[in-house]
């Protein structure tokens, strides 16, 4: 028995965006073509004699054809990504440096009349992206704040009850356009009494269907899309039953790995002899190409960032002795690095000389802190402070992308309260990161920090730190400073 197909999650909003990406990736190529022929930047190239729109449109043409070529190979038109605004922003980044890539290759093998500017690629690239991920944000937007949510969400029933099934409630629960909706939960017989208390006491857990002898009927009645089982100390046929039911209504199956917190990513299936073997190997994070690219990223950003922060250190520095003359200019302190080495971080002094007295105290500095400036108030909430680090970035402390440091007592402290906390030491911390993005910097939540720091690590990407990046300069100011 087949399972209700949904045309509009899986084929017409798909196509709608395929034909929304086209019309906006043309207009990227055609801006790039104005900027680049017909503005001011145009004398910054060399001059491409007949380089007009009707000698350029073919042109054009096959970049859009590349391009939306690059954004279906990535996986943009994946109905599971409608729902996933971070993830659609990935794949577009992909696609374009592709594209780029590709473009410029092609441009030097094969003659082209007129020839391809490589300032005209570049300036196209850029309107490409900016102007799809406006585009996309906008289809997001109407997709999430519409009654068409409720048809684009995978209806998900859960198998099972223990403290994943609960982190996993509530996480999906806590964002309501999740492409998840959560419909329901199976009680197996070792857990029944513990999940129908949680589901009468907590109200973002799912509502108790049944038991595993009604699954058949359930999945049925629920139109379930996906089952995630969270346990799995079942009698081997009565899994296999399981899976069956699965496969022949098409739903997908998924479990929870619980013996394996963190890290899936880099989980792989080896034999030895006959035997299979589950572990995890080497992430793309520890891999010698991805280590040297990263470096290669983090020394070209540092002196960038170096050379067009100096100005603004310089006039900080100055605000700061006027404010406090007594003190240095930058704060240095002790945290720890990749490996659980020490170093030293540099910032711009934002309190007054003495506040180190007091510090080891503190986790993290609160907006209405007595002991700060009032020039370091404004420099915490611009993140001026952190400007210096670039220089970190630069001698190899630290990286552009990665998880922020602590200092040894916080380490320390933090790795016998926070499980999986020590893990996040296998790489470089960062002057930015996935959890800072994502709002959770000083007084926050400290787990979930932890919990975003191991996405990251276990999802590295190059994509992923421009990514990140890119947040970062649009998310600049820091909500937490007064």
């Amino acid at each position: 028995m087949r399972r209700p197909s949904n045309p509009l999650r899986d084929t017409v909003i798909p196509l709608a965006l395929l034909a929304g990406d086209t019309i906006v990736t043309f207009a990227g190529l055609l801006l790039g073509w104005i900027l680049r022929y017909e503005s001011p930047l145009g004398r910054i190239g060399i001059d491409v004699p007949d380089a007009t729109l009707a000698t350029y449109f073919p042109l054009l043409l096959v970049g859009v054809a590349l391009l939306i070529a690059a954004f279906a190979q990535f996986g943009l038109y994946d109905s599971r990504l409608l729902l996933r605004r971070y993830q659609s922003l990935n794949a577009i980044l992909k696609g374009a440096a592709f594209w780029l890539a590709a473009y410029l290759g092609i441009s030097l093998v094969l003659k082209f009349d007129p020839p391809i500017s490589r300032l005209f690629a570049i300036l196209a690239f850029t309107c490409v992206v900016v102007l799809l991920h406006l585009w996309r944000s906008f289809a997001y937007a109407v997709l999430t704040r519409t009654p068409l949510l409720s048809r684009l969400r995978r209806r998900t029933l859960l198998l099972g009850h223990n403290p994943q099934a609960s982190a996993l409630a509530a996480e999906i629960s806590r964002h309501s356009h999740h492409p998840l909706a959560l419909t329901g939960l199976i009680t197996l017989p070792s857990s029944d009494s513990d999940a129908r208390l949680a589901a009468s006491s907590d109200d973002t857990f799912p509502p108790v269907l049944g038991s595993l002898r009604d699954l058949e009927t359930i999945l049925e009645r629920e139109s379930v899309d996906v089952l995630i089982a969270t346990q799995l100390d079942l009698p081997r046929p009565e899994l296999q039953r399981i899976v069956d039911l699965c496969e022949r209504r098409y739903i997908e199956w998924k479990i929870v790995p619980g013996a394996f917190d963190i890290f899936l990513s880099g989980l792989r299936l080896q034999t030895i002899g006959r035997v299979p073997i589950l572990g995890v190997e080497s992430l793309a994070i520890d891999r010698l190409f991805s280590r040297a690219l990263k470096r290669t990223v983090d020394v070209a950003g540092s002196i960038l960032g170096l050379l067009l922060s100096t100005p603004v250190i310089l006039l900080a520095a100055a605000l700061i002795k006027r404010e406090s003359p007594d003190g240095p200019v930058f704060f240095r302190q002790t945290r720890i690095g990749a490996g659980h080495r020490p170093f030293t971080l540099y910032k711009l002094r934002s309190m007054r000389p003495d506040a180190a007295a007091t510090d080891a105290a503190h986790q993290s500095t609160t907006a209405r802190d007595p002991r700060l400036l009032r020039i370091g108030r404004f420099l915490r909430r611009w993140n001026i402070d952190e400007l210096p680090q670039f220089w970190n970035v630069l001698r190899g402390d630290m990286s552009l992308v990665g998880p922020r440091p602590e200092r040894p007592y916080h380490v320390d402290q933090l790795a016998r309260e926070i499980p999986h906390y020590l893990p996040r030491h296998l790489v470089k911390p960062g002057m930015t990161g996935w959890a800072q993005v994502h709002g959770l910097r000083g007084d926050t939540d400290l787990a979930a920090r932890i919990q975003h720091d191991i996405y990251y690590i276990e999802n590295w990407s190059i994509w992923l730190d421009l990514q990140i990046l890119l947040l970062t300069f649009a998310r600049w100011r820091d909500p937490g400073s007064a």
